[in-house]
């Protein structure tokens, strides 16, 4: 199989809504193995306001979608500065989220997907910006 290649872009408000929709939906689910639904809800947004606290323009975060060389969309990534360090500290980032769209798995786009997010924090975590 040839590697795949994708290109990153910033969500759109409706990307971002529908991405953050799932991203809560299988957090709450995860969440509820070990609470009640309802107060694994709660924590689920308590989280997205903690580390998105201006959606889709928190400042030092990256909502994209990845687009293949025919211009479909085949999933999305969050990354964001590492919520271990101390803040506005550049010398790394966090993948929070990543997905590869149901048609498009297996096929090497997760791959694909964490090459291009490297890419695009590479000069923050070592310096060049």
């Amino acid at each position: 199989m040839d590697a795949q290649k994708v290109t990153l872009r910033k969500m759109t408000p409706s990307e971002y809504g529908t991405a953050t929709e799932h991203r809560e939906a299988e957090t709450t689910r995860e969440l509820g193995k070990f609470m009640s639904q309802e107060l694994a809800r709660e924590r689920t947004r308590q989280g997205t306001a903690q580390f998105l606290p201006d959606g889709l323009d928190t400042a030092g975060h990256h909502l994209v979608v990845a687009e293949n060389g025919s211009g479909e969309t085949v999933g999305n990534a969050w990354i964001g500065p590492d919520p271990r360090q101390a803040a506005g500290t550049t010398s790394s980032a966090w993948l929070y989220d990543i997905n590869v769209y149901a048609p498009f798995r297996r096929r090497g786009y997760g791959s694909a997907i964490l090459e291009a997010a490297e890419e695009l924090v590479e000069p923050r975590c070592t310096g060049k910006l």
